[in-house]
C-alpha cells in the first residue's frame, strides 16, 4: 500500500475510532436518559433542554470550536514540517481557553435568570444553567487539550475520554435527579407547586455532565502531561519563533467562522425552542402541554437521532486536520472527501432507515406511555439523521479546505428559511409537534445543498453517487423490510407483551445489521480498501472474502 493511501486509511481510521467512541457515547447517553426520563418526566426533560441550549450556545460561542482550531493550526504545522512552534500553540490555546471559559460561566451562572425565563419563556430551567456553568470553564481547556491531539493524528484520547466523561455523567445524573428530585417533590409540598421536583431533577441531571467533563478533563491531562514528556526528548529542527500575539491572530481568525456557523446550528434550536412556545400558547395549548410535547422533541426524538449523528461529528473532527495537511494537493483533498462522505452515508443511511422502520417501538420501550406523536416523530422524521449527518460532515469538509465563512452564510440562509417554514406549519396548517419536526428537517437538507454545491464549485469536485448513495439506500430497504417483517413474526409468535417486544426487538436489529452487511457487499457498495478502513476492518474483510463476495 502506498503512503498516500496508507494516510487516508489512516485518517479514516482515526474517525471511525472516534465515531465508534461516540456512538458508545450516545448509547450509554441514550440509555441512562430512560431512568432520568422516568424520574424527571417530559416537563423536567423541558425544563433541562432549555438549560442545555442556552448551554450549548455558550459553549459555543466561548470555547466548542477549540478542539477544530487547535487541531487544524497544530496539524498544519506537523505538515510543513515545523515542529517547534507546537508547544507554543498549545500554551496559547490553553490561556485563550481558560479565559472565555471564565466568561462563558460567568455569563451563564449571573445571565441564568434573564436567558432561561425571559428569552425561553422557561424561568425553572435557570438553576440548571448555574449547574452547567463551571462545565463551560471546564470544557474550554479540554476541548484544547482534545484538539492537540487531534492535529498529531490521534483520536484515542479523545475517544476515551469522552467515553469516561459519559459514564460519570451518567451515574452523576442519575442518581442526583432521583435525590433533588425527591427534594423538589418536599419544597412542593410546602408551597402547593408542582415545578419544584422536576426543576430541581432536572438540575441534577446537569450535575452529572458538569463532574463527567471534570473526569475527562483530568484524563487528557495526565496523558498530556506523558506525552509532552517524551516530546522533550525528540529533537526538531530548528523554526522561526512564533509570536503569542501571531498565534493568538491565527487561533482567533480560526476560530470565528467556526464559532458563527455552529452558533447558528445552536441558534437554530434556541429560537425553534422560544417561537415554538409562543406559537403554541397563542394558539390555546396549556404551558404544561407545551412543555410535554417540547419535552418529546428534545428529549426522545432528538436524542435517539442524535446517536448516529454523532458518528459525522467524528468524522468531521478526523478530516479537518488531515485535509489541512493535504490542500496543497488537490487530487489528494478530493479522494479524502469522497471516502469519508462515502463511510458517513454507509451507516448514517441505514441508521435513518432503522430509526423509521422501528421508531414507534423504540419508543414504547425506552419510555412505556410515551404520547403517540412521539413514535411519528420517529417514523417521520428519521431522514434528519442523514441530512445532518451530511451537513455536519460538510461543514468540516469546506472548514478543513479553508472555506470558514461559507457554512456561516449557509446556516444564516437556512435558519431564516427555517424559521419562516416552521411559522407557517404551526399558524397555517396547525401542526403542532409535527411542524418542528418538519422544519428541523428541512434545515438540515437546505444545508446539505448549500454546502455540496460550494464544495463542488472550490474543489471542482463530484460526489461517487451509485456506491455513496444508491447501494446503501437500496441495502438499508432490503434490511428494514427484512426485520420488519422478521419482528412482526417473531412479536406475534412471543405473545405480544412488553418483553415480547423488547426480545423482538433486539433479535430484529441483529438482523438488520446482518442484512445490512450481506445486501452492502452483494451491491459491491464498499471496496477492500474502504472495508479495511473500518474499526476490524481485517475481520470484515476475511468474512467478506469466506462468502465470496467480490471486493
Amino acid at each position: 500500500m502506498s503512503k498516500k493511501k496508507s494516510n487516508n486509511s489512516n485518517y479514516i481510521f482515526q474517525g471511525a475510532i472516534l465515531a465508534s467512541a461516540s456512538i458508545i457515547v450516545r448509547m450509554i447517553g441514550l440509555l441512562y436518559r430512560i431512568p432520568l426520563g422516568r424520574i424527571i418526566g417530559d416537563v423536567g426533560n423541558s425544563y433541562y433542554s432549555c438549560a442545555f441550549e442556552i448551554y450549548s450556545l455558550i459553549l459555543l460561542v466561548s470555547s466548542y470550536s477549540l478542539p477544530l482550531a487547535v487541531s487544524k493550526i497544530v496539524s498544519a504545522r506537523i505538515g510543513t514540517g515545523d515542529h517547534g512552534n507546537i508547544r507554543r500553540i498549545l500554551k496559547c490555546a490553553l490561556g485563550f481557553g481558560l479565559f472565555v471559559g471564565i466568561l462563558g460561566a460567568l455569563a451563564a451562572y449571573f445571565g441564568a435568570d434573564f436567558l432561561t425565563g425571559t428569552v425561553l419563556n422557561t424561568p425553572e430551567g435557570a438553576i440548571c444553567l448555574r449547574v452547567l456553568a463551571p462545565c463551560i470553564l471546564i470544557m474550554g481547556v479540554l476541548g484544547v487539550i482534545r484538539g492537540y491531539f487531534q492535529g498529531h493524528g490521534t483520536m484515542i484520547p479523545t475517544a476515551i475520554s469522552q467515553i469516561i466523561e459519559q459514564i460519570v455523567n451518567a451515574v452523576v445524573a442519575v442518581a442526583a435527579a432521583w435525590y433533588l428530585f425527591g427534594y423538589g417533590q418536599k419544597i412542593d409540598a410546602v408551597l402547593g407547586t408542582d415545578t419544584a421536583a422536576p426543576a430541581y431533577g432536572a438540575s441534577g441531571s446537569t450535575l452529572g455532565t458538569t463532574l463527567g467533563a471534570l473526569a475527562a478533563l483530568l484524563f487528557v491531562s495526565f496523558l498530556l502531561i506523558i506525552f509532552l514528556k517524551s516530546e522533550k526528548k525528540k529533537t526538531f529542527r530548528n523554526s522561526e519563533q512564533e509570536s503569542y500575539g501571531s498565534i493568538l491572530a491565527v487561533l482567533i481568525m480560526t476560530i470565528l467562522p467556526v464559532i458563527l456557523s455552529t452558533a447558528i446550528y445552536n441558534l437554530n434550536s434556541i429560537l425553534d425552542q422560544g417561537v415554538f412556545k409562543a406559537l403554541m400558547e397563542k394558539l390555546g395549548h396549556a404551558k404544561e402541554d407545551i412543555d410535554v410535547t417540547w419535552g418529546i422533541y428534545s428529549g426522545k426524538y432528538k436524542l435517539l437521532c442524535n446517536v448516529p449523528i454523532a458518528l459525522a461529528s467524528a468524522m468531521a473532527s478526523s478530516t479537518i486536520p488531515n485535509i489541512s495537511k493535504q490542500l496543497g494537493n488537490r487530487k489528494a483533498v478530493r479522494r479524502s472527501v469522497g471516502d469519508v462522505i462515502r463511510f458517513t452515508m454507509v451507516i448514517s443511511i441505514p441508521c435513518a432507515v432503522g430509526l423509521g422502520v422501528f421508531g414507534k417501538e423504540i419508543i414504547e420501550v425506552l419510555w412505556p406511555g410515551t404520547p403517540a406523536m412521539a413514535g411519528d416523530m420517529m417514523v417521520f422524521g428519521s431522514t434528519s439523521v442523514i441530512f445532518y449527518s451530511l451537513s455536519t460532515l460538510t461543514n468540516g469538509i469546506l472548514q478543513g479546505i479553508d472555506k470558514m465563512r461559507l457554512p456561516v452564510i449557509h446556516a444564516a440562509i437556512a435558519l431564516a428559511l427555517h424559521l419562516a417554514l416552521l411559522y407557517v406549519l404551526m399558524v397555517v396548517f396547525r401542526m403542532e409537534g409535527m411542524a418542528i419536526v418538519w422544519s428541523y428537517i428541512f434545515f438540515g437538507a437546505l444545508m446539505c445543498i448549500l454546502n455540496n454545491l460550494a464544495i463542488r464549485k472550490h474543489l471542482r469536485y463530484r460526489q461517487e453517487v451509485k456506491r455513496t448513495f444508491l447501494i446503501p439506500t437500496a441495502a438499508a430497504v432490503v434490511m428494514g423490510a427484512v426485520s420488519r417483517l422478521f419482528y412482526n413474526v417473531l412479536f406475534t409468535a412471543m405473545g405480544e407483551t412488553t418483553v415480547a417486544m423488547l426480545v423482538s426487538l433486539i433479535l430484529a436489529v441483529t438482523v438488520a445489521v446482518m442484512v445490512y452487511f450481506v445486501a452492502l457487499l452483494a451491491m459491491r457498495g464498499l471496496k477492500e480498501r474502504e472495508l479495511r478502513a473500518f474499526p476490524k476492518g481485517h475481520v470484515l474483510v476475511g468474512v467478506a472474502k469466506k462468502l465470496h463476495f467480490r471486493l
